[in-house]
Protein backbone atom coordinates (compact mmCIF):
# COMPACT_ATOMS: atom_id res chain seq x y z
CA UNK A 1 0.00 0.00 0.00
CA UNK A 2 1.57 3.59 -0.79
CA UNK A 3 0.17 6.78 0.08
CA UNK A 4 -2.37 9.12 -1.77
CA UNK A 5 0.88 10.80 -3.32
CA UNK A 6 2.51 6.91 -4.10
CA UNK A 7 5.09 7.22 -1.51
CA UNK A 8 5.69 3.96 0.40
CA UNK A 9 3.73 3.57 3.88
CA UNK A 10 5.27 5.62 6.31
CA UNK A 11 4.10 5.26 10.09
CA UNK A 12 5.32 6.66 13.57
CA UNK A 13 5.28 5.69 17.20
CA UNK A 14 5.95 8.74 19.16
CA UNK A 15 5.36 8.21 23.37
CA UNK A 16 6.29 10.28 26.01
CA UNK A 17 8.92 9.01 28.44
CA UNK A 18 6.54 9.62 31.13
CA UNK A 19 6.73 6.68 33.62
CA UNK A 20 5.57 2.69 32.87
CA UNK A 21 4.20 2.01 29.33
CA UNK A 22 0.89 1.22 29.34
CA UNK A 23 -1.33 -1.18 27.39
CA UNK A 24 -2.97 1.18 25.54
CA UNK A 25 0.28 3.02 24.07
CA UNK A 26 1.73 -0.93 23.67
CA UNK A 27 -1.62 -1.39 21.49
CA UNK A 28 -0.93 1.94 19.60
CA UNK A 29 2.72 0.70 18.61
CA UNK A 30 1.46 -2.64 17.96
CA UNK A 31 -0.82 -1.51 15.07
CA UNK A 32 1.65 0.94 13.86
CA UNK A 33 4.35 -1.63 13.78
CA UNK A 34 1.94 -4.40 11.63
CA UNK A 35 0.13 -2.14 9.40
CA UNK A 36 3.83 -0.76 8.36
CA UNK A 37 4.94 -4.53 8.05
CA UNK A 38 2.05 -5.63 6.55
CA UNK A 39 2.28 -3.02 3.72
CA UNK A 40 6.42 -3.25 3.64
CA UNK A 41 6.68 0.08 4.96
CA UNK A 42 8.96 1.85 7.60
CA UNK A 43 8.01 2.43 10.97
CA UNK A 44 9.87 5.58 12.54
CA UNK A 45 10.31 5.51 16.50
CA UNK A 46 10.31 9.29 17.92
CA UNK A 47 10.15 10.14 21.48
CA UNK A 48 8.06 13.28 22.19
CA UNK A 49 10.28 14.37 25.30
CA UNK A 50 9.77 18.06 25.84
CA UNK A 51 8.29 17.96 29.02
CA UNK A 52 11.32 18.30 30.97
CA UNK A 53 8.90 18.39 34.45
CA UNK A 54 7.84 14.88 33.47
CA UNK A 55 10.35 13.02 31.31
CA UNK A 56 12.93 11.22 32.08
CA UNK A 57 15.74 9.28 31.18
CA UNK A 58 14.85 6.27 33.49
CA UNK A 59 11.59 6.15 31.30
CA UNK A 60 13.27 6.80 27.79
CA UNK A 61 15.41 3.64 28.75
CA UNK A 62 12.33 1.62 29.85
CA UNK A 63 10.75 2.92 26.37
CA UNK A 64 13.60 1.40 24.49
CA UNK A 65 13.90 -1.43 26.37
CA UNK A 66 10.36 -2.46 26.14
CA UNK A 67 10.02 -2.42 22.75
CA UNK A 68 12.84 -4.61 22.33
CA UNK A 69 11.07 -7.28 24.65
CA UNK A 70 7.83 -6.74 22.76
CA UNK A 71 9.57 -7.65 19.74
CA UNK A 72 9.00 -4.21 17.81
CA UNK A 73 11.89 -3.74 15.72
CA UNK A 74 11.86 0.15 14.17
CA UNK A 75 13.31 1.40 11.31
CA UNK A 76 14.36 4.69 12.00
CA UNK A 77 14.87 6.28 15.63
CA UNK A 78 17.12 5.94 18.60
CA UNK A 79 20.05 3.48 18.92
CA UNK A 80 19.32 3.25 14.95
CA UNK A 81 19.69 6.75 13.50
CA UNK A 82 18.24 7.80 9.92
CA UNK A 83 17.65 10.32 7.59
CA UNK A 84 15.56 12.19 9.75
CA UNK A 85 17.87 12.42 13.05
CA UNK A 86 17.51 13.53 15.48
CA UNK A 87 14.67 11.61 16.64
CA UNK A 88 13.97 12.98 20.04
CA UNK A 89 12.35 15.86 19.94
CA UNK A 90 14.64 18.03 22.65
CA UNK A 91 16.93 18.09 20.19
CA UNK A 92 15.30 19.42 17.12
CA UNK A 93 14.12 22.55 19.21
CA UNK A 94 16.06 24.89 16.33
CA UNK A 95 13.60 23.05 13.71
CA UNK A 96 10.82 24.27 15.55
CA UNK A 97 11.69 27.38 16.10
CA UNK A 98 12.19 27.95 12.13
CA UNK A 99 9.33 26.40 11.43
CA UNK A 100 6.96 29.18 13.88
CA UNK A 101 9.17 31.57 12.57
CA UNK A 102 7.89 30.79 8.83
CA UNK A 103 4.54 30.37 9.53
CA UNK A 104 4.72 33.88 11.30
CA UNK A 105 6.38 35.75 8.71
CA UNK A 106 3.85 34.04 6.16
CA UNK A 107 0.40 35.09 8.35
CA UNK A 108 -0.42 31.50 9.24
CA UNK A 109 0.22 32.18 12.84
CA UNK A 110 0.10 35.68 14.99
CA UNK A 111 1.71 36.84 18.38
CA UNK A 112 -1.69 36.55 21.05
CA UNK A 113 -1.11 39.43 24.57
CA UNK A 114 -4.29 38.28 26.17
CA UNK A 115 -3.97 37.34 29.62
CA UNK A 116 -5.35 34.13 31.18
CA UNK A 117 -7.63 36.31 32.94
CA UNK A 118 -8.95 37.87 29.99
CA UNK A 119 -9.18 34.90 28.36
CA UNK A 120 -11.23 32.95 31.11
CA UNK A 121 -13.73 36.33 31.37
CA UNK A 122 -14.50 36.45 27.41
CA UNK A 123 -15.17 32.52 27.73
CA UNK A 124 -17.14 32.38 30.11
CA UNK A 125 -19.05 35.54 28.74
CA UNK A 126 -19.38 33.20 25.17
CA UNK A 127 -20.79 30.22 27.57
CA UNK A 128 -23.07 32.48 28.73
CA UNK A 129 -24.29 33.58 25.54
CA UNK A 130 -24.76 30.55 24.00
CA UNK A 131 -22.05 30.84 21.56
CA UNK A 132 -18.77 28.13 21.33
CA UNK A 133 -16.36 29.29 23.96
CA UNK A 134 -13.27 28.88 21.78
CA UNK A 135 -10.49 31.40 21.32
CA UNK A 136 -12.32 34.55 19.78
CA UNK A 137 -9.35 35.77 17.40
CA UNK A 138 -8.86 38.76 19.68
CA UNK A 139 -5.44 39.36 18.91
CA UNK A 140 -5.72 37.95 15.18
CA UNK A 141 -5.66 41.64 13.95
CA UNK A 142 -3.94 43.95 16.20
CA UNK A 143 -2.63 47.48 15.13
CA UNK A 144 1.14 48.24 15.48
CA UNK A 145 0.14 50.99 18.37
CA UNK A 146 -1.95 47.86 20.14
CA UNK A 147 1.14 45.43 19.94
CA UNK A 148 3.07 48.65 21.36
CA UNK A 149 1.13 48.96 24.31
CA UNK A 150 0.99 45.41 24.91
CA UNK A 151 4.78 45.09 25.19
CA UNK A 152 4.68 48.52 26.85
CA UNK A 153 3.29 46.69 29.93
CA UNK A 154 5.40 43.66 29.35
CA UNK A 155 3.19 41.48 28.48
CA UNK A 156 4.60 38.44 26.54
CA UNK A 157 2.81 36.96 23.40
CA UNK A 158 2.40 33.48 22.80
CA UNK A 159 1.99 32.38 18.72
CA UNK A 160 -1.11 30.83 17.90
CA UNK A 161 -2.07 29.14 14.46
CA UNK A 162 -4.71 31.18 12.45
CA UNK A 163 -7.24 28.46 11.82
CA UNK A 164 -8.80 29.27 8.14
CA UNK A 165 -12.47 30.12 8.35
CA UNK A 166 -13.64 27.31 6.28
CA UNK A 167 -15.04 23.82 7.08
CA UNK A 168 -12.57 20.71 7.61
CA UNK A 169 -13.58 17.27 6.32
CA UNK A 170 -11.35 14.36 6.03
CA UNK A 171 -11.90 10.34 5.98
CA UNK A 172 -10.83 8.62 8.98
CA UNK A 173 -9.40 5.47 8.02
CA UNK A 174 -10.94 3.81 11.16
CA UNK A 175 -14.27 6.35 11.50
CA UNK A 176 -15.06 7.09 7.65
CA UNK A 177 -16.18 10.75 7.27
CA UNK A 178 -15.94 13.54 10.06
CA UNK A 179 -16.25 17.04 9.39
CA UNK A 180 -15.61 19.58 11.63
CA UNK A 181 -17.36 23.37 11.33
CA UNK A 182 -15.11 26.55 11.93
CA UNK A 183 -17.15 27.59 14.85
CA UNK A 184 -15.71 24.72 16.46
CA UNK A 185 -12.12 25.18 15.68
CA UNK A 186 -10.72 28.12 17.10
CA UNK A 187 -7.46 29.60 16.41
CA UNK A 188 -4.94 27.55 19.16
CA UNK A 189 -1.31 27.79 20.53
CA UNK A 190 1.64 26.66 19.02
CA UNK A 191 4.61 28.07 20.83
CA UNK A 192 4.57 29.33 24.47
CA UNK A 193 5.53 32.65 25.72
CA UNK A 194 8.99 31.61 27.19
CA UNK A 195 9.38 30.54 23.23
CA UNK A 196 8.88 26.66 23.82
CA UNK A 197 7.05 24.91 21.30
CA UNK A 198 4.18 23.09 22.31
CA UNK A 199 2.69 19.81 21.31
CA UNK A 200 0.14 21.28 18.78
CA UNK A 201 3.62 22.39 16.44
CA UNK A 202 6.19 19.74 17.35
CA UNK A 203 4.02 16.89 16.60
CA UNK A 204 2.92 17.70 12.73
CA UNK A 205 6.31 19.48 12.33
CA UNK A 206 7.67 16.05 13.23
CA UNK A 207 5.44 13.92 10.79
CA UNK A 208 6.03 16.64 7.99
CA UNK A 209 9.75 16.65 8.19
CA UNK A 210 9.91 12.75 8.48
CA UNK A 211 7.55 12.22 5.63
CA UNK A 212 5.05 10.42 7.78
CA UNK A 213 2.21 9.37 5.42
CA UNK A 214 -0.17 7.66 7.27
CA UNK A 215 -1.06 8.72 11.50
CA UNK A 216 -2.45 6.09 13.40
CA UNK A 217 -3.08 7.13 17.38
CA UNK A 218 -5.94 7.25 19.88
CA UNK A 219 -9.04 8.50 19.90
CA UNK A 220 -8.24 10.86 22.53
CA UNK A 221 -6.39 12.82 19.58
CA UNK A 222 -9.23 13.11 17.31
CA UNK A 223 -10.54 16.54 18.23
CA UNK A 224 -6.71 17.99 17.38
CA UNK A 225 -7.17 16.71 13.83
CA UNK A 226 -8.61 19.52 11.89
CA UNK A 227 -6.31 21.43 13.59
CA UNK A 228 -3.05 19.24 12.08
CA UNK A 229 -4.77 19.44 8.83
CA UNK A 230 -5.21 23.17 8.50
CA UNK A 231 -1.42 23.18 9.88
CA UNK A 232 -0.22 20.91 7.51
CA UNK A 233 -1.68 22.67 4.30
CA UNK A 234 0.15 26.15 5.09
CA UNK A 235 3.37 23.56 5.84
CA UNK A 236 2.65 22.45 2.60
CA UNK A 237 2.44 25.51 1.33
CA UNK A 238 5.87 26.69 2.81
CA UNK A 239 7.72 23.75 1.53
CA UNK A 240 8.30 22.06 5.08
CA UNK A 241 5.69 19.41 4.11
CA UNK A 242 4.59 17.25 0.99
CA UNK A 243 1.60 17.05 1.77
CA UNK A 244 -1.09 15.55 4.41
CA UNK A 245 -1.26 12.03 6.09
CA UNK A 246 -3.89 9.97 6.37
CA UNK A 247 -5.43 9.58 10.13
CA UNK A 248 -6.94 6.74 11.69
CA UNK A 249 -7.94 6.99 15.33
CA UNK A 250 -8.19 3.68 17.49
CA UNK A 251 -10.73 3.05 19.92
CA UNK A 252 -10.39 3.33 23.46
CA UNK A 253 -9.44 0.62 25.60
CA UNK A 254 -11.58 0.40 28.68
CA UNK A 255 -11.09 -0.68 32.30
CA UNK A 256 -13.49 -0.69 34.71
CA UNK A 257 -16.50 0.54 34.83
CA UNK A 258 -16.54 1.84 31.28
CA UNK A 259 -14.24 4.06 31.90
CA UNK A 260 -11.10 4.41 30.08
CA UNK A 261 -8.16 3.02 30.84
CA UNK A 262 -5.32 5.06 32.17
CA UNK A 263 -1.90 5.15 33.56
CA UNK A 264 -3.19 5.03 36.73
CA UNK A 265 -5.27 1.70 36.87
CA UNK A 266 -2.94 -0.71 38.04
CA UNK A 267 -3.62 -3.04 34.94
CA UNK A 268 -2.95 -0.78 32.63
CA UNK A 269 1.20 -1.39 33.41
CA UNK A 270 3.18 -3.10 31.17
CA UNK A 271 5.47 -3.57 34.13
CA UNK A 272 2.87 -5.63 35.63
CA UNK A 273 2.92 -7.93 32.78
CA UNK A 274 6.33 -8.77 32.45
CA UNK A 275 6.88 -9.46 36.20
CA UNK A 276 3.26 -11.67 36.17
CA UNK A 277 5.23 -14.22 33.54
CA UNK A 278 3.01 -12.95 30.53
CA UNK A 279 4.64 -13.87 27.26
CA UNK A 280 4.97 -11.11 24.42
CA UNK A 281 3.64 -12.91 22.04
CA UNK A 282 0.32 -13.92 24.27
CA UNK A 283 0.05 -10.39 25.22
CA UNK A 284 0.37 -9.02 21.72
CA UNK A 285 -2.28 -11.08 20.49
CA UNK A 286 -4.76 -10.68 22.96
CA UNK A 287 -3.82 -6.59 22.69
CA UNK A 288 -4.55 -6.97 18.32
CA UNK A 289 -8.41 -8.15 19.75
CA UNK A 290 -8.89 -4.63 21.31
CA UNK A 291 -10.76 -3.32 18.17
CA UNK A 292 -9.56 -5.90 15.48
CA UNK A 293 -10.05 -9.47 14.74
CA UNK A 294 -8.33 -12.07 12.67
CA UNK A 295 -11.28 -14.06 12.05
CA UNK A 296 -14.90 -14.24 13.55
CA UNK A 297 -13.94 -18.06 15.23
CA UNK A 298 -10.37 -17.86 15.89
CA UNK A 299 -8.83 -15.64 18.91
CA UNK A 300 -5.49 -17.39 19.09
CA UNK A 301 -2.94 -16.37 16.58
CA UNK A 302 0.92 -15.81 16.23
CA UNK A 303 2.47 -12.55 15.17
CA UNK A 304 3.37 -13.36 11.84
CA UNK A 305 -0.28 -14.34 11.01
CA UNK A 306 -1.85 -11.00 12.46
CA UNK A 307 0.73 -8.95 10.06
CA UNK A 308 -0.05 -11.07 7.52
CA UNK A 309 -3.44 -9.97 7.94
CA UNK A 310 -3.86 -6.80 9.33
CA UNK A 311 -4.71 -3.16 8.10
CA UNK A 312 -6.34 -0.35 10.27
CA UNK A 313 -9.51 -0.31 7.67
CA UNK A 314 -10.28 -3.67 9.14
CA UNK A 315 -10.13 -1.80 12.91
CA UNK A 316 -13.47 -1.25 14.66
CA UNK A 317 -14.29 2.23 15.68
CA UNK A 318 -16.35 1.54 19.63
CA UNK A 319 -14.24 0.99 22.14
CA UNK A 320 -12.96 -2.35 23.67
CA UNK A 321 -13.09 -3.67 27.02
CA UNK A 322 -9.80 -4.76 28.74
CA UNK A 323 -10.59 -8.51 30.52
CA UNK A 324 -7.82 -9.54 31.87
CA UNK A 325 -8.69 -13.65 32.18
CA UNK A 326 -9.18 -13.92 28.69
CA UNK A 327 -5.88 -12.48 28.20
CA UNK A 328 -4.24 -14.64 30.77
CA UNK A 329 -6.59 -17.65 29.19
CA UNK A 330 -4.75 -16.30 25.24
CA UNK A 331 -1.72 -15.94 27.11
CA UNK A 332 -1.76 -19.79 28.82
CA UNK A 333 -2.58 -20.70 25.02
CA UNK A 334 0.51 -19.35 23.90
CA UNK A 335 2.84 -21.32 26.92
CA UNK A 336 1.43 -24.36 25.78
CA UNK A 337 1.90 -23.88 21.95
CA UNK A 338 6.07 -23.47 23.08
CA UNK A 339 8.26 -25.81 22.55
CA UNK A 340 9.32 -27.75 25.75
CA UNK A 341 13.25 -26.37 25.87
CA UNK A 342 12.05 -22.76 25.15
CA UNK A 343 9.54 -23.49 28.24
CA UNK A 344 11.50 -24.04 30.56
CA UNK A 345 13.97 -21.51 29.37
CA UNK A 346 11.15 -18.63 29.84
CA UNK A 347 10.58 -19.98 33.47
CA UNK A 348 14.07 -19.45 34.42
CA UNK A 349 13.56 -16.34 35.99
CA UNK A 350 11.06 -17.68 38.61
CA UNK A 351 12.93 -21.00 39.67
CA UNK A 352 16.05 -18.40 41.60
CA UNK A 353 15.53 -15.33 43.95
CA UNK A 354 14.02 -13.31 44.23
CA UNK A 355 10.96 -15.46 43.16
CA UNK A 356 11.97 -18.84 44.48
CA UNK A 357 11.59 -19.63 48.11
CA UNK A 358 14.35 -22.40 48.13
CA UNK A 359 17.54 -22.42 48.57
CA UNK A 360 19.91 -22.08 45.10
CA UNK A 361 20.98 -25.22 45.94
CA UNK A 362 18.10 -27.41 46.50
CA UNK A 363 16.88 -26.86 42.73
CA UNK A 364 17.15 -29.74 40.77
CA UNK A 365 18.07 -29.79 36.82
CA UNK A 366 17.20 -32.95 36.54
CA UNK A 367 13.38 -33.13 38.70
CA UNK A 368 12.69 -29.58 36.54
CA UNK A 369 13.61 -31.17 33.01
CA UNK A 370 10.94 -33.96 33.99
CA UNK A 371 7.91 -32.18 35.37
CA UNK A 372 8.20 -29.30 33.32
CA UNK A 373 6.28 -30.91 30.38
CA UNK A 374 3.29 -31.20 32.73
CA UNK A 375 3.65 -28.05 34.17
CA UNK A 376 3.66 -26.17 30.72
CA UNK A 377 -0.07 -27.52 30.30
CA UNK A 378 -1.37 -25.66 33.19
CA UNK A 379 -0.15 -22.51 33.20
CA UNK A 380 -1.97 -19.70 32.22
CA UNK A 381 1.46 -17.08 33.28
CA UNK A 382 5.45 -18.02 33.87
CA UNK A 383 5.16 -16.72 37.26
CA UNK A 384 2.46 -19.22 38.26
CA UNK A 385 5.68 -21.87 38.19
CA UNK A 386 7.28 -21.13 41.07
CA UNK A 387 4.31 -22.33 43.50
CA UNK A 388 3.88 -25.55 41.18
CA UNK A 389 6.82 -26.79 41.64
CA UNK A 390 7.76 -25.88 45.16
CA UNK A 391 7.04 -28.91 46.50
CA UNK A 392 10.01 -30.11 44.66
CA UNK A 393 12.70 -28.23 46.17
CA UNK A 394 11.74 -27.41 49.62
CA UNK A 395 12.46 -29.49 52.31
CA UNK A 396 8.42 -29.68 53.29
CA UNK A 397 5.48 -28.52 51.28
CA UNK A 398 3.88 -25.36 51.91
CA UNK A 399 0.71 -26.48 53.57
CA UNK A 400 -2.21 -24.64 52.63
CA UNK A 401 -4.62 -24.38 55.71
CA UNK A 402 -7.94 -23.83 53.90
CA UNK A 403 -6.65 -27.07 51.26
CA UNK A 404 -6.11 -29.16 54.04
CA UNK A 405 -9.34 -28.71 55.83
CA UNK A 406 -11.06 -29.07 52.94
CA UNK A 407 -8.78 -32.72 52.16
CA UNK A 408 -8.44 -33.95 55.34
CA UNK A 409 -12.08 -34.97 56.29
CA UNK A 410 -13.16 -37.95 58.96
CA UNK A 411 -11.83 -41.11 57.37
CA UNK A 412 -8.57 -39.67 55.98
CA UNK A 413 -6.22 -40.93 58.31
CA UNK A 414 -7.10 -44.67 57.24
CA UNK A 415 -7.27 -43.71 53.84
CA UNK A 416 -3.79 -42.27 53.89
CA UNK A 417 -2.41 -45.57 55.78
CA UNK A 418 -3.55 -47.83 53.24
CA UNK A 419 -2.20 -45.73 50.31
CA UNK A 420 0.39 -45.50 51.74
CA UNK A 421 0.83 -49.51 51.77
CA UNK A 422 -0.33 -49.58 48.17
CA UNK A 423 2.40 -46.88 46.76
CA UNK A 424 5.11 -48.77 49.14
CA UNK A 425 4.62 -51.26 46.53
CA UNK A 426 3.59 -49.46 43.58
CA UNK A 427 6.38 -49.62 40.69
CA UNK A 428 7.61 -45.67 41.07
CA UNK A 429 9.01 -45.77 36.96
CA UNK A 430 5.49 -45.60 36.07
CA UNK A 431 2.94 -42.59 36.77
CA UNK A 432 0.01 -45.13 35.83
CA UNK A 433 1.14 -47.84 38.31
CA UNK A 434 1.33 -44.83 41.47
CA UNK A 435 -2.61 -44.00 39.88
CA UNK A 436 -3.10 -47.70 40.22
CA UNK A 437 -2.04 -47.42 43.52
CA UNK A 438 -4.49 -44.34 44.93
CA UNK A 439 -7.13 -45.70 42.84
CA UNK A 440 -7.09 -49.10 44.87
CA UNK A 441 -6.53 -47.66 48.00
CA UNK A 442 -9.60 -45.38 47.69
CA UNK A 443 -11.76 -48.64 46.51
CA UNK A 444 -10.59 -49.82 49.40
CA UNK A 445 -12.66 -47.12 51.17
CA UNK A 446 -15.47 -46.84 48.91
CA UNK A 447 -14.28 -43.80 47.63
CA UNK A 448 -13.66 -42.88 43.41
CA UNK A 449 -9.86 -41.47 42.72
CA UNK A 450 -11.06 -38.41 42.80
CA UNK A 451 -12.13 -37.94 46.39
CA UNK A 452 -8.96 -40.47 47.54
CA UNK A 453 -6.18 -38.58 45.25
CA UNK A 454 -7.03 -35.50 47.55
CA UNK A 455 -5.59 -36.16 51.00
CA UNK A 456 -2.86 -37.59 48.96
CA UNK A 457 -2.17 -34.63 47.19
CA UNK A 458 -2.11 -31.96 50.10
CA UNK A 459 -0.26 -34.59 52.39
CA UNK A 460 2.48 -34.16 49.76
CA UNK A 461 2.40 -30.83 47.62
CA UNK A 462 1.22 -28.69 50.52
CA UNK A 463 -2.55 -27.74 48.28
CA UNK A 464 -5.67 -29.17 46.26
CA UNK A 465 -4.65 -27.52 43.06
CA UNK A 466 -1.67 -28.52 41.41
CA UNK A 467 0.16 -30.22 38.46
CA UNK A 468 -0.98 -33.60 37.20
CA UNK A 469 -0.92 -35.70 41.01
CA UNK A 470 0.62 -38.80 39.63
CA UNK A 471 2.79 -37.30 37.44
CA UNK A 472 4.32 -35.16 40.60
CA UNK A 473 4.70 -38.23 42.86
CA UNK A 474 7.15 -39.79 40.41
CA UNK A 475 9.43 -37.25 39.79
CA UNK A 476 9.82 -36.25 43.62
CA UNK A 477 10.23 -39.72 44.38
CA UNK A 478 9.31 -42.62 46.36
CA UNK A 479 10.96 -41.53 49.43
CA UNK A 480 9.88 -38.48 50.09
CA UNK A 481 6.23 -39.04 48.90
CA UNK A 482 5.74 -41.27 51.60
CA UNK A 483 7.69 -39.37 54.43
CA UNK A 484 5.45 -36.39 53.71
CA UNK A 485 2.33 -38.83 53.71
CA UNK A 486 4.20 -40.12 57.47
CA UNK A 487 3.80 -36.48 58.24
CA UNK A 488 0.54 -36.14 57.33
CA UNK A 489 -0.73 -39.01 59.42
CA UNK A 490 1.28 -37.58 62.90
CA UNK A 491 -0.56 -34.61 62.08
CA UNK A 492 -3.43 -36.34 62.07
CA UNK A 493 -3.19 -37.96 64.35
CA UNK A 494 -2.23 -35.01 66.62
Amino acid sequence: MASASGTPVRVRFCPSPTGNPHVGLVRTALFNWAFAKHHGGTLVFRIEDTDAARDSEESYDQLLDSMRWLGFDWDEGPEIGGPHAPYRQSQRMDLYKDVAAKLLDAGHAYRCYCSQEELDSRREAARAAGKPSGYDGHCRELTDAQVTEYEAQGREPIVRFRMPDETITFTDLVRGEITYLPENVPDYGIVRANGAPLYTLVNPVDDALMEITHVLRGEDLLSSTPRQIALYKALTELGVAKGTPAFGHLPYVMGEGNKKLSKRDPQSSLNLYRERGFLPEGLLNYLSLLGWSLSADQDVFGIDEMVAAFDVTDVQPNPARFDLKKCEAINGDHIRMLDVKDFTERCAPWLKAPFAPWAPEAFDEAKWAAIAPHAQTRLKVLSEITDNVDFLFLPEPVLDEASWTKAMKEGSDALLRTAREKLDAADWTSPESLKEAVLAAGEAHGLKLGKAQAPVRVAVTGRTVGLPLFESLEVLGKEKTLARIDAALTRLAA
